[in-house]
């Protein structure tokens, strides 16, 4: 009796042992990834994706659905830049200094007064074409040098009906009613600034820019339209100065930019002393 009885408790302990080791049927429990975290969400991280698998399930894993994010890297901006084809739109103006009692005024324009030169409000423009505009590191991205190539042209549009005689350049008041009357003056120009950038590792950033341009005059013209002599043109230089330095500055607010310049001196080389200046807006990536 009691043999059979140490028979039976051993055949026990086998089947019990036996029923321990046998996983048939169920899948092994996986330890988890490395790089994996263990919560109510798993998350994996391959490279620049990061995986999230949402929801709970049975003992060691997770139902649900999977996102996928892509982990934005931090901008990083290049020591060289360079940015094609941009824009200004703004008005031009001039600061006029004239002593019209003067007998230099008075030769150049007879009889004028500042009134002569009142330009219309909002017609006169400026417009920009800039080739190309290059930005270069010198402190961390924070100091940068900025140069380039364009065209400006210059357009003012007189409010009277001045009209400019040639050989020699004199300026009259003319008995014809212009509809249109305006005095257009281009130049090729390179600007250098340097560059403020407030927040380096912002793709559209905030700064300013202040510096200087060197323009050289390659067009000038009158163009006037009225009834009786409908639209005509007259190329001159009207004794216009050949170059134009001017003191430049752009403040730039994110992807919104504004551009402004003020001539160093008149544009005219005798005469008349009138100072121009433009501001407006700078359409481009930076």
């Amino acid at each position: 009796m009691s043999r059979l009885f140490l028979l039976l408790a051993g055949l026990c302990l086998s089947l019990s042992g036996w029923a321990q080791n046998d996983t048939t049927g169920k899948n092994p429990v996986p330890a988890p990834p490395i790089d994996t975290v263990r919560s109510d969400n798993d998350t994996i991280r391959v490279g620049s994706l990061i995986i999230i698998k949402t929801g709970k399930g049975g003992e060691g894993y997770h139902s649900g659905p999977v996102q996928v994010h892509r982990r934005r890297s931090p901008y990083k901006a290049p020591n060289i830049s360079t940015n094609w084809i941009l824009l200004d739109i703004g008005f031009a103006n001039f600061n006029d200094k004239t002593n019209y009692a003067s007998a230099s005024a008075q030769q150049f324009a007879p009889g004028a007064t500042n009134d002569w030169f009142h330009l219309r409000t909002g017609k006169s423009v400026d417009v920009n074409i800039w080739l190309f505009m290059q930005k270069i590191n010198l402190v961390k991205h924070v100091i940068n040098l900025k140069y380039g190539l364009g065209i400006e042209l210059n357009n003012y549009r007189y409010e009277e009906n001045i009209k400019y005689l040639t050989s020699p350049t004199r300026v009259i008041m003319d008995t014809i009613n212009y509809s249109k009357n305006k005095l257009a003056v281009d130049y090729v120009t390179v600007p250098f600034m340097l560059n403020f950038n407030f927040t380096p590792k912002r793709k559209y950033d905030y700064g300013l820019s202040v510096g200087a341009s060197v323009g050289y005059k390659y067009s000038s013209r009158q163009k006037f339209k009225s009834g009786e002599t409908g639209k005509k043109k007259t190329f001159d230089d009207f004794d216009l100065e050949p170059w134009k330095i001017s003191w430049i500055g752009e403040l730039q607010l994110g992807w919104l930019k504004f551009y402004g310049s003020y001539a160093t001196k008149s544009m005219f080389q005798k005469g008349l002393n009138q100072t121009p200046y433009t501001v407006g807006i700078r359409f481009g990536n930076w």
